[in-house]
């Protein structure tokens, strides 16, 4: 049986996951970092992967860019808590191809990264493998109130963004299809930013919170899988900018379906209560409701969403 046919990624996730025993567990497996108690201290703690021809490629990625990517998809799970990133270590699975300059190219977008929000790399591993792959780990500190995970969202709250979506997915798609243009869409790709600009605020009020890694919709999805909700996300309300759009246009797609189903832009996206979304940074994209599943509003018609974002099982 493949893993595909037990419904993908996060089935399999659900399949292997087990009841934490130490108590000094606040967050477990199921959101985008974990969170335990160590002395007076919560720490929180991420890790993601990268692969070689599925998160970048050396055919239109720069090394640098290929360290800058590693670093920042790591750094947005630790907004998207709340969080403030301290440490870092690295995994690299290199093949025989890959030469010191390209290494030296990755670490000056690792450090570049790390140095811009007070990181310090202490660590790692290094193998061989057939295609590069690339795993950071980072280790930070949360304020216990401002511990934010997929679980808040009560009905009635109104759910934001921090920023326009789809670039990365669209620029992604021209590099594949070779199409000329669009440097600034393409940059969105290969030098995303995470939002630990916005974060801490952020975590203070919100009842929910998420970074934008597998699309709106699948986020959204995970909030109120986490929440026992259900939500409603209003097409026209989405911020997609217009470059993101012209470009979308030019591969014969739309743009906001970038922002819904791709993934990679790593803005937040939140849930808060209506009076108090001054306080926080973005727009309002949909709201929460008592219930299940996940509609979308298009011109006044409402259907519940089926497609989701991306699934490293069922792509």
């Amino acid at each position: 049986m493949r893993i595909r046919d037990i419904g993908g990624e996060f089935k399999l996730i659900e399949r292997v996951t087990r009841a934490v025993k130490n108590k000094n567990v606040i967050v477990g497996i199921g959101d985008d970092a974990a969170v335990f108690e160590f002395g007076n201290n919560n720490m929180v703690v991420t890790m993601d992967t990268l692969c070689e021809e599925d998160h970048f490629s050396r055919r239109y990625f720069t090394p640098k860019q290929i360290g800058i990517k590693a670093m920042e998809s790591n750094l947005s799970d630790i907004a998207a808590m709340g969080g403030r990133p301290l440490y870092a270590l690295l995994s690299f699975a290199l093949p025989q191809d890959v030469d010191v300059e390209t290494m030296d190219g990755i670490y000056d977008g690792l450090y570049e990264r790390s140095n811009r929000y007070g990181v310090d790399i202490i660590g790692g591993d290094t193998t061989h493998s057939s295609a590069m792959v690339i795993s950071v780990t980072l280790i930070g500190q949360v304020d216990k109130e401002k511990i934010t995970t997929r679980s808040g969202a009560r009905p009635g709250d109104i759910i934001r963004v921090t920023g326009p979506l789809g670039a990365s997915t669209a620029g992604l798609k021209l590099f594949v299809d070779n199409r000329p243009g669009f440097a600034a869409v393409k940059l969105k790709h290969t030098e995303p930013s995470c939002r630990l600009d916005v974060s801490e605020a952020i975590a203070g009020t919100a009842t929910a919170m998420e970074d934008v890694s597998d699309g709106l919709a699948s986020e959204v999805r995970n909030i109120c899988q986490s929440s026992g909700t259900g939500a409603m996300i209003y097409r026209d309300k989405i911020p997609v900018e217009p470059e993101t759009i012209e470009a979308a246009k030019s591969l014969g797609e739309d743009g906001v379906n970038y922002a819904l189903f791709g993934g990679e832009d790593f803005e937040l996206v939140y849930t808060v209560p209506p009076v108090s979304a001054d306080r926080c940074p973005g727009v309002t994209v949909g709201e929460i409701f008592s219930g299940s599943g996940v509609y979308l509003e298009d011109k006044g018609e409402r259907t519940r969403l089926s497609r989701f974002g991306w699934d490293h099982f069922n792509a």
